[in-house]
C-alpha cells in the first residue's frame, strides 16, 4: 500500500491548484493542496480531531480511531461521536468538526451551508451498507417482506391506522406492529424514506426513533411485537438479540448480506457509506491527513471486521489520490442515488 501510495502521489501531485469552493452547484469539484504537516519541537499540547454525524458510520470510524490511537503513540486524540447524518452535517458546516460521517451523500442544502461558511470538504467512499429490517427472535410469522408492505407500514398516510402485523398481510396475526427507526437527524432515515415511500423525510411519525443503532436494537429486542430498521452492521454484532427479515423488490426474497451487497441483489437498501473531511480546518490539517491517510489504509479491513461491504481495493487508491490532491466537493450532486451499485460508485470516483 505504501509503494501505491507514494506512485500515485508523484503521479497526481501535478494535478493540484486553487480554485474557489463550488460546492453550491449539483457537481462540486474544487482542488487544492493540503497543509503539510508540522511539529512543533517540545510541545505537549493534545491536537484534537473531531468526528460526528451517522450511527451507521460510526463503528468503523470508531474501531479505526481506536487503532491510530494505539499504533500513533503521539498527542493526538480522535473523539467520534453520533448526532445522525444530518446533524453531523449542521456541526461540520459550522466548522465545529474535521470529519463528518454520512450514510448518504451531503444534500443542496448542507452544501449551500458548507458553502457560505467557506468550509471545503474532500468526500470520501468507505464502505457500502445494507440496510437491514429486523424482528424480534420470538417473531414466527414473519419471515420476508416486500417493498410494497414495508411502504404501506411507514408512509405518511399509515399514521394511527396501520396499526396491527395482520393489516399488513393478512395471514399475520393480529398482534400490535410496534415500529422502531431512524430519528430525523439520520442520513439513514432518509435514505429509508426516499428508497421505500418515495420521498425523502416522508414518515409516519407515531414510532420510535433514534439516531443512535444501538438504542433501536435495545427497543426490538425487548418488544416481540417490534419491526425496525438500521445498518447491517448493527444485527451482525446483535445476531443472537435479533431476526431478519428478507426483503423482496419484486425478484424473490433476499437476505442482507455482504455477499447480495456485493452481487447487487439487494436492493433498493444497499447503500454507500462515506466520510466528509474538512483538511482546511484551522489548526488540526496536518493531524487529520494523518489520521484520514491512515483509515484508507485501514478501511477494507476494519470495514469487514464490523460488518459493513468493504469497497474495492482501488476505491481507497482513488480516494487516497482525491486526500492528496486536496480534491474537494461532491459527485452527487446533493442526491441520493438508489440500486447505486459498487461498481458504478467506483466509477464515479474515478470520473471525479
Amino acid at each position: 500500500m505504501k509503494t501505491t501510495r507514494n506512485k500515485l502521489a508523484l503521479a497526481f501531485s501535478v494535478l493540484t491548484l486553487t480554485a474557489s469552493c463550488t460546492t453550491t452547484s449539483e457537481t462540486s469539484v474544487e482542488t487544492q493542496q493540503p497543509p503539510k504537516t508540522t511539529q512543533v519541537a517540545g510541545s505537549a499540547a493534545i491536537k484534537v480531531i473531531k468526528v460526528d454525524g451517522s450511527s451507521t458510520v460510526y463503528p468503523i470510524t470508531q474501531a479505526i480511531a481506536k487503532e491510530f490511537s494505539t499504533i500513533n503513540k503521539n498527542n493526538t486524540q480522535v473523539q467520534v461521536n453520533i448526532s445522525g447524518t444530518g446533524g453531523g452535517f449542521d456541526k461540520f458546516c459550522a466548522g465545529k468538526t474535521d470529519i463528518s460521517n454520512a450514510s448518504r451523500p451531503i444534500s443542496k442544502a448542507e452544501m449551500a451551508e458548507c458553502s457560505k461558511n467557506d468550509i471545503r470538504y474532500i468526500e470520501l467512499p468507505v464502505a457500502f451498507d445494507a440496510l437491514t429490517i429486523a424482528i424480534h427472535p420470538q417473531n414466527d410469522w414473519a419471515k420476508d417482506i416486500t417493498v410494497a408492505e414495508l411502504k404501506k407500514m411507514w408512509e405518511p398516510a399509515a399514521e394511527g391506522k396501520i396499526t396491527k402485523w395482520n393489516q399488513i398481510r393478512s395471514s399475520w396475526p393480529d398482534r400490535p406492529l410496534n415500529l422502531y427507526g431512524a430519528g430525523k437527524k439520520s442520513g439513514t432515515f432518509d435514505y429509508f424514506t426516499e428508497a421505500i415511500v418515495g420521498k425523502e423525510k416522508s414518515s409516519r411519525n407515531d414510532y420510535t426513533a433514534s439516531e443512535d443503532d444501538d438504542i433501536l436494537v435495545e427497543g426490538i429486542n425487548k418488544d416481540p411485537n417490534a419491526l425496525g430498521y438500521f445498518g447491517y452492521a448493527y444485527y451482525e454484532k446483535n445476531k443472537d438479540k435479533l431476526k431478519v427479515l428478507a426483503v423482496n423488490n419484486g425478484k424473490g426474497a433476499i437476505l442482507p448480506s455482504q455477499e447480495t451487497v456485493k452481487k447487487s441483489t439487494y436492493q433498493p437498501l444497499s447503500r454507500p457509506l462515506f466520510i466528509y473531511v474538512n483538511l482546511w480546518s484551522s489548526q488540526n490539517t496536518g493531524e487529520v491527513y494523518k489520521f484520514v491517510d491512515f483509515y484508507l489504509q485501514k478501511a477494507a479491513t476494519i470495514v469487514n471486521s464490523v460488518g459493513s461491504v468493504p469497497l474495492p481495493d482501488e476505491a481507497y487508491k482513488i480516494g487516497y489520490v482525491h486526500l492528496h490532491a486536496g480534491k474537494a466537493g461532491t459527485v452527487f450532486a446533493g442526491k441520493a442515488e438508489f440500486d447505486l451499485t459498487i461498481g458504478q460508485l467506483l466509477r464515479k470516483q474515478k470520473e471525479f
